[in-house]
């Protein structure tokens, strides 16, 4: 509390006379606080449930990466190597280079 010209005055409320109301009480039971307080909670759980549901989204996405995508493309690195290793023989052997036939329409 302080004091102002030899009279009492509180942000909060008064303890002299439990009529008069501080400022901050006022304040924050005003139309527009409560609206804003509203409005800040409901933010809060629409930016809950959409953290919950991102995260939900990319578990989905990396097992799925991890179960299908992974075993494909250790698979695609294998048939790269062998016709990799297929060349180089050929080319050893002496062989021509197999061509690629592009068939025309």
């Amino acid at each position: 509390m302080a004091s102002v010209g030899g009279k009492r005055f509180s942000l909060t409320g008064s303890t002299n006379n439990n009529k008069d109301e501080g400022v901050l009480s006022k304040i924050s039971r005003s139309s527009i606080v409560t609206k804003g307080k509203e409005a800040a909670c409901g933010a809060t759980y629409v930016g809950k449930k959409l953290a919950k549901s991102t995260g939900k989204a990319a578990w989905l996405v990396a097992t799925t990466v991890l179960v299908l995508g992974l075993p494909l493309m250790i698979v695609m690195d294998r048939e790269q190597q062998l016709n990799e290793l297929d060349l180089q023989q050929a080319s050893l052997l002496g062989a021509p280079p197999a061509s690629v036939v592009v068939p025309q329409k």
